[in-house]
């Protein structure tokens, strides 16, 4: 189980990690400004384990690797929306972080509040509640379980 972090429609990629810490030389020094100008406290209050939830169009904007990197070096298990702009849903799967679609999720939940998400059966349980996402494809989970693309590439 994790805890929700839930955000808007359509968050860009600058709001999840804004430029000018994109000049920094690592991802762990750019990760603590994650989602600085929607939630200051993001970055320290995220654990290993959790959740963002989201509305529509989530990483929209310009085609940065370094935003679904930043969520994932800070431990986010997946982000769930009810939408995906394409190149973050690209670049998440290729650095090996779960990007699932789930309609319904977003309406029905609020921050803070716990789920699981079971992506191989494409199911979250939140609040003794059950809703249905869409499945990876087998050879988009087989990057993701393998930490993804490039250690994809590797093995």
């Amino acid at each position: 189980m994790g805890k929700i972090f839930k955000f808007h429609q359509d968050v860009d990629t600058d709001q999840i990690i804004a430029s000018q810490y994109i000049i920094y030389p690592t991802i762990d020094e750019m990760k603590m400004h994650a989602f600085e100008s929607l939630d200051a406290d993001f970055a320290s209050n995220v654990r290993e384990g959790d959740y963002v939830v989201a509305s529509e169009n989530f990483g929209c904007g310009s085609s940065r690797e370094q935003a679904p990197a930043v969520l994932k070096a800070l431990g986010v298990k997946a982000v769930v929306a009810k939408s995906f702009a394409r190149i973050f849903y690209r670049n998440a799967i290729n650095i090996g972080l779960p990007v699932i679609v789930c309609k319904d999720l977003y309406d029905n939940v609020n921050a803070g509040d716990e789920m699981e998400l079971f992506m191989k059966e494409g199911v979250v349980r939140t609040g003794g509640r059950e809703f249905e996402c869409t499945k990876l494809p087998e050879y988009m989970q087989g990057i993701l379980d393998q930490g993804g693309l490039i250690a994809s590439l590797n093995k």
